[in-house]
């Protein structure tokens, strides 16, 4: 099992002066600690359980281009990107940016977005959900032609695009892999994963077991049939949401629980940093967590 470390609090002894230099070291830590993708949330506004507004929150893209230049083999995406925070065509060429920038190491994450606060804050439009899901599925439909050799136009009921040129293309070839967020609640959200994307995410913890993401697996494997999707070429990915100290007992109590999630199809899970020491708690989490980790 791949591992992954998301990173959701900014609210670091001595910021805002030292926040460069702790994402700096955040970056060299996963690198050194073995870990295959390192994740941003993508918000506006702090979410309340983490404080709120009042809380410090970085811009996703802007600090995964600051990360593409302090680490050089792991895996840049956010977790995900919001389809109401940026227009597509910008999307597109945002994550194509990062990808070209960092030697081919973007992967673009996005989902249905949901908190109302910050685009009521800052002014962002926020349709109803129905409306939200057109949206997405009109984005992946941009991004996937802009990643294409077609730059012709797109005319869609929501964005309306004439010409998609997108030069220079991605390094990643044919594009960027794409994963679709969400709870899976959905069946929306998974029938956009087995048409558009290369990999899904659950959330997992407390009340989301095995048995639980298996079932959401399942009714991703039979869009996947109906689509005519490779259900085994998606990366099933899940996102720990219970606090995890990295000692080694609790580390490898931690691995014994991932092999029932491994046994179910899942193949990465990502893990947020708790404390006010992400580096520490990183370097922690690959001594003690990771290599179990690869031997599921």
């Amino acid at each position: 099992m791949k591992a992954g470390v998301h990173i959701v609090n900014f609210d670091l002894p001595g910021w805002p002066d030292s926040l460069a230099s702790t994402i700096a070291d955040v970056g060299r830590a996963v690198e050194g600690a073995g870990v295959d993708n390192l994740s941003l949330m993508d918000h506006y506004f702090q979410m309340e359980p983490f404080g709120g507004p009042e809380k410090p929150m970085l811009e996703g893209y802007t600090t995964l281009g600051f990360l593409a230049a302090h680490t050089s083999t792991v895996e840049l995406q956010l977790l995900v990107t919001g389809v109401t925070y940026r227009h597509p065509g910008l999307l597109a060429k945002i994550v194509t940016t990062l990808d070209v920038l960092s030697g081919g190491r973007a992967m673009l994450g996005i989902g249905a977005a949901w908190y109302d606060r910050e685009h009521l804050g800052l002014g962002v439009p926020f349709p109803p959900v129905a409306e939200r899901f057109e949206r997405l599925e009109e984005t992946l439909q941009i991004v996937r032609q802009m990643w294409s050799d077609d730059n012709g136009p797109y005319d869609g009921q929501h964005y309306r695009l004439a010409e998609t040129f997108n030069v220079p293309q991605s390094i990643t070839r044919p594009h960027p892999p794409i994963m679709i967020g969400g709870t899976g609640e959905k069946k929306t959200t998974l029938r956009l994963v087995a048409a558009y994307a290369d990999a899904c995410n659950f959330f997992a913890g407390p009340g989301a077991g095995p048995a639980e993401i298996r079932a959401k697996l399942d009714v991703l494997a039979a869009h996947c049939e109906r689509e005519g999707t490779d259900y085994e070429a998606i990366r099933r990915t899940i996102l720990w949401t219970a606090p995890l100290d990295p000692t080694p007992a609790e580390g490898a109590a931690f691995v014994e629980l991932m092999a029932g999630f491994a046994a179910v199809g899942v193949e990465e899970v990502r893990i947020m940093p708790t404390g006010d020491d992400p580096v520490g708690w990183i370097s922690r989490f690959g001594e003690n967590v990771v290599p179990g980790l690869r031997e599921l």
